[in-house]
């Protein structure tokens, strides 16, 4: 039996009566992820369990804790244990395997944590916020640009575990690029807890990438010739995402720099500099989260005065017009009075001669406006 598996023993800590249990389980939970090909049709939490030993993929028979122990006899090597979105019943025989915190572990299972890393004894916990952009044919005001996830990872001397919530962000990938990289593989769970961070960093840069495509798209509208008239929702929903993806990134800092900076037992002092590359590569996303931000506001602002201008524009037409109107309305106000004593309203050539005061006089004000700019 393989050990992925057998690790349903685990989740049921280690009894019979347990492993009827997480069945259960599995059997009353239909959603099944399987986002990648190691994934458990049972539908148990459990993605992928495997031991290394320097840097190679060991195949061991038998259970998690059969595992654990020969790595722990041998003081060499580490387990690499996946799960996605497990539940208390699923993680409880886990935790008690690992010795892990049980705060750590209430993090771990309740995710919607804010990026950190923390110390627990011997045990290193960090949380990372993923992202993932959300392709769209068209940006509206109530397209969705930026969805978030949540990777958690508990690094000790002898496992990584790492724990992932959302629809992407799956580590299967990276585990494989890991492989062919039997050195630092080799380097222990750091290695593989350094790997998650820069993999989350790139995927980091990379939607930054296609979010300013978006931002480019939307500022060529604006900037069009009836940019007025564009949807200011859209860049209001842009603003929302922005700030979505800048609450992923700019926490990030601050455990990022712990890690390449503090001294830390499971994190020796060949991956720290590792560490230090990551966060160079965060702060390079945080600078165009920061300008997209800015040049948002920027658009904004130019697409109100646009507005404000437009609407200029169409206050001085309708005054114009009526400064026009409103000479053959004085004059025919003048004479709709009935006065006796009005000789042009007994004069042969008055009536024409009144409609060419007015067409005159009216052409003369329309060139003038036309002239201004105002019609």
């Amino acid at each position: 039996m393989s050990m992925a598996g057998n690790l349903r023993k685990v989740t049921g800590l280690g009894r019979v009566g347990g492993l009827r249990k997480v069945a259960r389980l599995a059997r009353r939970r239909p959603r099944v992820d399987l986002s990648h090909h190691a994934r458990s049709p049972l539908g148990s939490s459990v993605v992928k369990c495997v031991t290394y030993q320097d840097g190679v993929r060991v195949p061991v028979g038998g259970d998690l804790v059969d595992a654990v122990e020969r790595v722990r006899k041998k003081d060499d090597g580490f387990v690499w244990l996946g799960l996605h979105e497990p539940t208390n019943e699923e993680f409880a025989g886990i935790a008690e395997l690992f010795n892990l915190h049980p705060l750590a572990v209430e993090d771990a299972i309740e995710a919607h944590q804010r990026p950190k890393v923390e110390r627990y004894g011997e045990t290193l916990f960090a949380v990372f916020k993923t992202v993932c952009y959300v392709e769209h044919e068209k940006l509206t005001a109530t397209s969705e640009v930026v969805d978030t996830g949540e990777i958690m990872v508990f690094v000790g001397a002898e496992f990584v575990i790492t724990v992932r919530h959302g629809r992407h962000g799956s580590l299967g990938p990276l585990r494989e690029e890991l492989e062919s990289n039997p050195r630092q593989l080799a380097k222990g769970p750091a290695a593989v807890l350094h790997a998650i961070a820069d993999h989350v960093v790139d995927d980091y840069l990379s939607v930054t990438d296609s979010v300013q495509a978006d931002i480019d798209q939307v500022e060529t509208d604006v900037f069009a010739q009836n940019g007025a008239r564009a949807d200011p929702g859209r860049i209001y929903q842009l603003k929302r995402e922005l700030l979505e993806l800048k609450r992923a990134v700019v926490p990030l800092s601050g455990p990022l720099e712990a890690l390449s900076t503090r001294p830390m037992r499971v994190v020796g002092p060949e991956i720290q500099a590792y560490f230090r590359d990551v966060s160079d590569h965060l702060l390079r996303a945080k600078e165009q989260i920061a300008s997209f931000d800015e040049l948002l506001n920027s658009i904004l602002q130019a697409h109100l005065a646009q507005v404000t201008v437009a609407q200029n524009e169409d206050m001085r037409k309708i005054t114009a017009w009526a400064a026009v109107i409103a000479v053959p309305t004085m004059v025919c106000g003048v004479y709709g009075m009935n006065f006796d004593n009005m000789p042009e309203l007994h004069w042969r050539y008055g009536y024409p001669l009144i409609l060419g005061v007015i067409s005159v006089a009216c052409l003369a004000l329309y060139r003038g406006f036309r002239r201004n700019g105002w019609l």
